[in-house]
């Protein structure tokens, strides 16, 4: 009998043999989709053709597949679903024009979502050492090439002179500002940042697009897509030896000081448009990461030709501006005296060297891609070189002889518009003339022909495709690399090892190389891979220690301040408003059914139009009560032109989308949504269909008005629960004070001075409009009384609703933000009211007293309105105050 085997030893059956994991380049080969032919395939390295099949996986994507072993390749899905939520919990995100909410008193008909997510695809562009070397001195070269055609165009103009340049092609461009025509930046450096848009073309090699001079944008959204994608695959990042970026980061800092006036104590500050611009979530991301002051125009100052910021504590020098502000915006005194996004007086201290603004003012030119055929004659004179990085061909319609040689073949061209929109040039989007019919390729044609001069030709290219991952494939999809090249301060150049890779939204889109995120493309991280030493540095924070917070001081900028006062006064605003709207037209309706007296009509007239609830010329409300009813109705919208609830609730929005950065998700999104569902719920009642008649929209209108008071106290305990105590919070609460003490002292001074405090329908106005009639009762029953109403809404401590309250906080509250300045802080509040010392028994006699106390405490509640914004927003009370020089 033969041996038995441990197998056998068994009686259950033998375990079949564990299934091998699958091999993940076999996964990835066989879920590659073809690629169209006649473009380069970043997957496999090569150009598709005809007839023949696709070539498998390139060494550089190989070994990246291999990294993450069959796991990895199994867990792609995953980690596209990790992406898409860090991305949501970092809040990046992509505004769209026509996205920002309007601005109160425009129309919001078409407005749409704030911000659409950072579209970040999970696989990203990989570029091997020695083609980046190719690339890397082919930018650095162009970049030297910008900087000596700025400083010649700007100076001794030489090659206008030479016709190296058409001076109708560089002179007639908006973008060039003549204001800094002889202008010698710091150290003669005029440029900074500059981006340059590049795809590989069927022969492999890497062709320039278009290039980015005058407030590059992308910098911030490279970090974070790093951020994201490298710990996605940290094994292949690791064995790839994708080099870091931090080390390019932190040497452009360093130059850009080195570059300031200011030297190493410098303060750089990034400029940016402001929250309603596209690329905000970067610009604020990349500030952060660079630990520099993001600030809008009306944040800085021009004084004695040196640049400040104004905060709380007072001025202090800004030397460095890194910004995002485009050239024709940047000071309305010299450019567009419409702008509300520069600096009056910036163009001056630009002219004296006070400031570094990276980059120069006027860079804007550089960008037209009529200029594309002129670069290697001008690196030819300017440099003695050839250009090593060729650029995509283009031919200005402004040369003659070009557009005459080019006009019969104009189908085999892309058209782009030589110069930015301005009110001598014209802009229009890219046209692919292939795509046009006879007729519409004949009427561009004899465009073209009327003004030659706006026209460019640009080349149809095939630009390079890069896989994508989604629904389990690796779909080709068209790409585009923007590289940056950074100044070392020392007339030379560093380009950033890595860039911001666009990828179309779709497989195989008709249009060639023109990609914009505002047109819906994805974005990928770019790796960058070396044969040296990966370099360590990070700039991201480092553990706090105890010392550090000792004496940690955080900057309020004065437009954070002003943004943070306002938000105040209109949350209390737009409740005030919403309170008395809602009593109002109760009133109003009340007085029409005949169930109160007809003289309350003038005292609700009154109101509603001292506080903007109707327009001058509504109808009388005791000569037409049902006219003065619709009309307060109608006025309640946004659009209505008076400032109203609809009104004071999108001015809120504004200022809480001003302060994103200050604000909770939950905060932000509270007030959004009251000021979204307000307008879209009171529309839809007004608009329903119905007899004129019919009291059923007046009660709907109530309750849309209760809802958004209930809105608004929620917000108000978000303010007060939720938010540090700082200067900014103060500076809050002094304007909801400020808005309180006003309004109740104008509506109880209105409705005595009309003697109607005292009768039944004017007590209960009183006590509802100061949200005090569960107080009173509690406390006085159903006295109908003027001592204690006057007690309850003037002298008690105890009430916040009442004066005396909303007076001593607001002193208390005022003491504090100007503790730094105590003698004029006790000026002022020496003439702030004292409501508590308001004789009462001389309140609540006949005559005059009563009103004339209200209207004074009226009065000074806007004097010290005026005098915070003079003092903390504008600057112009204490104006010789420095904080850093």
């Amino acid at each position: 009998m033969p041996e038995l085997t441990p197998s056998q030893w068994s009686l259950l059956p033998d375990e079949a043999d564990e299934p091998s994991a699958p091999d993940p380049l076999a996964q990835a080969a066989s879920s590659a989709l073809r690629s169209r032919d006649g473009h380069f395939y970043e997957l496999t390295g090569q150009v598709n053709q005809p007839g023949e099949p696709q070539a498998g996986l390139s060494e550089r994507w190989q070994r990246f597949f291999a990294a993450g072993g069959p796991a990895g390749w199994q867990e792609l899905s995953a980690k596209a679903l990790r992406v898409q939520r860090r991305v949501l919990e970092d809040g990046a995100s992509y505004n769209v024009h026509s996205d920002a909410p309007p601005l109160p008193g425009e129309d919001g008909k078409d407005s749409a979502p704030l911000a659409r997510h950072w579209p970040l695809e999970l696989l990203p562009m990989l570029i091997e050492p020695e083609e980046w070397r190719h690339i890397e001195a082919g930018i650095a070269q162009r970049a030297r090439l910008l900087e000596a055609v700025m400083a010649d165009t700007y100076g001794e103009r030489r090659l206008l002179q030479q016709g190296l340049l058409p001076a109708s092609l560089v002179l007639a461009h908006p973008q060039y500002l003549r204001a800094m025509h002889g202008a010698r930046p710091p150290h003669g450096v005029h440029l900074h940042v500059l981006a340059f848009d590049l795809t590989r073309g069927a022969d492999g090699h890497w062709w320039v697009v278009g290039q980015r001079t005058q407030a590059a944008s992308g910098l911030g959204y490279v970090l974070e897509n790093r951020l994201i994608i490298a710990q996605q695959f940290p094994e292949a990042f690791r064995q790839m030896a994708v080099q870091r970026l931090a080390a390019s980061y932190r040497d452009f800092i360093r130059a850009l000081t080195t570059l300031s006036p200011g030297g190493e104590r410098s303060r750089v500050a990034l400029l940016t448009p402001g929250p309603r611009n596209e690329t905000y979530f970067e610009q604020t991301f990349l500030a952060r990461y660079l630990g520099i002051t993001l600030v809008e125009g009306a944040d800085l100052t021009v004084r004695a030709d040196k640049v400040y910021l104004k905060t709380l504590a007072g001025l202090e020098r800004v030397h460095v501006l890194l910004r995002r502000v485009d050239d024709t915006w940047l000071d309305p005194l010299e450019l567009r005296p419409d702008s509300i996004l520069g600096v009056p007086g910036l163009l001056q201290a630009a002219r004296a060297g006070e400031v570094v603004i990276a980059n120069a003012p006027g860079a804007g030119w550089l960008e037209s891609p009529g200029l594309a055929a002129f670069w290697p004659g001008v690196a030819e004179s300017l440099l003695g070189e050839e250009l090593s990085l060729p650029a995509i061909q283009s031919w200005w319609c402004g040369e003659e002889s070009a557009w005459r040689a080019l006009r019969p073949r104009l189908a085999e061209f892309i058209v782009v518009p030589t110069f930015s929109a301005s009110s001598t040039t014209q802009h229009f989007a890219p046209v692919v003339a292939a795509e046009l019919g006879a007729e519409a390729l004949q009427e561009l044609a004899a465009r073209i022909d009327a003004d030659p001069t706006a026209y460019t030709l640009q080349a149809r290219v095939k630009p390079t495709k890069q896989p994508v991952w989604i629904r389990g494939a690796l779909e080709p999809r068209v790409a585009l690399l923007r590289v940056f090249a950074l100044t070392d301060g020392k007339g030379g150049w560093k380009v950033l090892p890595g860039g911001l890779t666009r990828v179309a939204p779709r497989r195989d889109p008709l249009a060639d190389a023109w990609l914009s995120i505002q047109r819906g493309s994805l974005s990928a991280d770019t790796w960058v891979m070396t044969d040296g030493e990966v370099d360590p540095t990070s700039l991201l924070p480092q553990p706090l220690q105890a010392a550090d917070l000792r004496d940690v001081h955080w900057t309020v900028t004065s437009r954070a301040a002003e943004n943070l006062f306002w938000l105040g006064r209109y949350t209390e605003r737009a409740e005030n408003s919403a309170r008395l709207a809602r009593h109002v037209i109760e009133a109003s309706v009340m007085v029409q059914r005949g169930a109160m007296p007809a003289p309350m009509l003038p005292l609700l007239d009154a109101l509603a139009r001292s506080h903007g609830l109707i327009d001058a010329k509504a109808p009388q409300a005791a000569d037409d009560p049902r006219g003065f009813e619709r009309a307060l109705l109608a006025s309640l919208l946004p659009s209505s032109g008076v400032t109203s609830v609809g009104w004071n609730l999108r001015a809120l929005q504004g200022c809480a989308l001003a302060l994103r950065e200050r604000l909770s998700p939950e905060a932000w999104r509270l007030i959004h949504e009251t000021a979204a569902q307000f307008e879209q719920h009171l529309r839809a009642v007004l608009d329903r269909p119905g007899p004129a008649s019919s009291m059923a929209p007046v009660s709907d209108v109530l309750n849309v008005l209760a809802r958004a008071d209930t809105h608004l106290a929620a917000i108000t305990g978000a303010q007060t629960d939720r938010m540090t105590r700082d200067d900014g919070w103060r500076l809050l609460s002094i304007g909801r004070q400020i808005e309180r003490l006003s309004f109740h002292a104008e509506v109880l001074a209105e409705t005595f001075a009309q003697d109607l405090a005292l009768t039944e329908d004017g007590f209960a106005l009183l006590l509802g409009v100061f949200d005090s009639t569960i107080t009173y009762r509690a406390q006085f029953q159903a006295r109908r009384e003027a001592p204690p109403l006057l007690h309850l809404l003037v002298h008690d401590t105890e009430n916040p609703r009442s004066l005396a309250w909303v007076a001593r906080t607001l002193r208390d509250r005022f003491a504090k933000l100007a503790r730094h300045d105590p003698g004029w802080a006790t000026d002022i509040a020496a003439d702030l009211p004292v409501p508590e010392a308001w004789p009462l028994a001389e309140l609540a006699a006949p005559g005059p007293a009563l009103v004339q106390h209200l209207a004074r405490a009226a009065a000074q509640a806007g004097e010290l309105s005026s005098l915070i914004s003079q003092r903390y927003f504008a600057h112009v009370l204490g104006a010789e105050q420095r904080v850093w020089q």
